[in-house]
C-alpha cells in the first residue's frame, strides 16, 4: 500500500474520503483509467468494516441479487449500478485472486478463510493501479473553488478535480464509523433522508423482558411478521430483547410502536396434531406434547400456565385455538432497537433523488460523488450491502 507520505510531489486528480468497501473499489477503477488517486481515511488502517463482516468471514455478495433486495426513498436508484457491476463480476475478481469461498443459506457467499482475504485483494488491486493513501488523517473543511475542491486537514491543504465521499454511515461506531458523509452533503446543500439503525436487534419493553429473560441465548426457527413483511429465519432471544437473522431482516421495516407477530411453529398444524393425539387416546400434557416441537423452556414461557398442564384428552376446541394463538401468533411490541452500536447498517442517508444513478455524481455539485452506505440505499441481510458498495464504487470509478 503506497502512502502519500512517500510521494511528496503527488498531486491527485481524484480524492476519495473513506478506505472502506466502496472507496477502495472506486479507487481501483479510477486507477485503472490512469487517474492519480488518493484515498484518505481517519483510521490508521483501511477496511475496518470489511474485516468484521460476516463474523470475520465476509459475506461479500449474494447469488440472488435483485433491486427488490434494497430499500430507498428512490426505489429504482440501485438498479443501474447492480446491473452494470454484478455479483458475477465481483466473484470473477475473487476467482482471479484464487480466493476460496462458499455458499450458505439463501445464496449468501462467504470467504472460506477470512475477511482479510477480501481486504488483501482490494489493497493489492490498489497497489497494482498506483492508488495512494493518506491514513490517520481527519478532514476539517471542504470547499469547492471553480473547477476543483480544496480539503483542509490541520495546516495542510489538498486539491483535486473530483471528490468521492465513501465514508459509509454511522453504524458500528467502534469501527470508526461516523456521520461525516452526511455533514459533507449538508454543507453542499444536498438533501439527507433522516437515518435510523437498520439490520439491528430489537429491545423488549420492561414487562416483556421479565417474561422472556430466562430464554437469553435460545435460538429457534420462526416466521416473523411486521406489517406486510414476513421472514422465516432464526430468532434469537437475548438479555435485551430479540435478535437473529429473522429479526435483523424485519428491523428494516420496524418502526417504534409497531407490533411484530411471531409464528414459532411455521408449517405446523397444531389443531391436527392435537386431534391425532386425542384419537390415539394420549394422556400427555400439553406442555409435554409441544416440547416435542419446541424447547421446553420456551413452551413453559409462552403457553399459559393453566393450559400447559392440561391433558390432551381434556382440552376443548376453544383451548386449542388459544394454544394455536400463543404459539403461532405471539405478539410482541418492542421497546425499540439496540441503536447504532450494534446495527449492521443504517436506513436513510444522502437523498438518491439528488444523485445520478449511473455515475454516483451529485446533480447539484459537479464532480462530487457519493458511494456505498452513505447513500439512502440499504440492502437486506445476506451480502447485499457489500455488493452495493462494490457496484456503486465501481460506477463512480468509471466517471471520476
Amino acid at each position: 500500500m503506497k502512502n502519500i507520505s512517500q510521494a511528496a510531489e503527488f498531486k491527485p486528480q481524484v480524492i476519495i474520503i473513506g478506505a472502506g468497501a466502496s472507496g477502495l473499489m472506486c479507487a481501483i477503477e479510477a486507477g485503472k483509467r490512469g487517474k492519480r488517486v488518493l484515498v484518505i481515511d481517519h483510521q490508521k488502517e483501511p477496511g475496518a468494516k470489511i474485516l468484521i463482516s460476516g463474523g470475520g468471514k465476509c459475506n461479500f455478495t449474494n447469488f440472488f441479487l435483485d433491486a427488490e433486495n434494497y430499500i430507498s426513498e428512490n426505489p429504482h436508484f440501485c438498479k443501474s449500478a447492480i446491473s452494470r457491476y454484478t455479483q458475477w463480476d465481483f466473484i470473477a475478481l475473487l476467482e482471479s485472486h484464487r480466493i476460496k469461498y462458499e455458499q450458505r443459506k439463501d445464496g449468501q457467499l462467504f470467504c472460506k478463510k477470512s475477511s482479510k482475504d477480501i481486504l488483501d485483494m482490494l489493497l493489492k488491486e490498489c497497489r497494482n493501479n498506483n492508488v495512494n493513501f493518506l491514513l490517520n488523517t481527519k478532514i476539517d473543511e471542504i470547499f469547492k473553488k471553480k473547477d476543483f475542491f480544496q480539503l483542509n486537514s490541520g495546516s495542510e491543504k489538498l486539491l483535486c478535480k473530483s471528490l468521492v465521499i465513501a465514508t459509509g454511515g454511522p453504524s458500528l461506531p467502534e469501527t470508526g464509523a461516523t456521520g461525516f458523509g452526511y455533514k459533507v452533503a449538508d454543507d453542499f446543500d444536498i438533501n439527507i433522508i433522516p437515518y435510523q439503525p437498520a439490520l439491528v436487534p430489537l429491545t423488549m419493553q420492561p414487562e416483556d423482558k421479565k417474561i422472556f429473560s430466562d430464554l437469553s441465548g435460545l435460538t429457534v426457527e420462526a416466521e416473523i411478521t411486521c406489517g406486510k413483511k414476513a421472514f422465516r429465519d432464526n430468532l434469537l432471544f437475548t438479555h435485551k430483547g430479540l435478535s437473529g437473522p429473522g429479526i435483523l431482516k424485519i428491523s428494516l421495516w420496524f418502526k417504534p410502536g409497531d407490533t411484530i407477530d411471531i409464528d414459532l411453529l411455521p408449517d405446523t398444524d397444531i389443531e391436527e396434531i392435537i386431534l391425532k393425539e386425542k384419537n390415539s387416546g394420549s394422556r400427555k400434557k400439553i406442555k409435554n406434547l409441544i416440547s416435542e416441537y419446541l424447547p421446553k423452556s420456551l413452551v413453559e414461557t409462552v403457553i399459559d400456565k393453566n393450559l400447559q398442564n392440561r391433558f390432551i384428552a381434556d382440552i376443548t376446541k376453544k383451548e386449542t385455538e388459544n394454544l394455536k394463538s400463543q404459539l403461532q401468533n405471539l405478539k410482541i411490541t418492542p421497546g425499540g432497537t439496540e441503536g447504532l452500536k450494534t446495527a449492521e447498517a443504517v436506513k436513510g442517508g444522502v437523498d438518491c433523488h439528488e444523485i445520478s444513478s449511473k455515475t454516483m455524481e451529485s446533480l447539484k455539485v459537479k464532480s462530487l460523488y457519493f458511494t456505498g452506505e452513505v447513500l439512502d440505499v440499504t440492502g437486506m441481510l445476506g451480502g447485499y450491502n457489500l455488493q452495493w458498495a462494490w457496484s456503486s464504487g465501481w460506477c463512480a470509478g468509471q466517471n471520476v
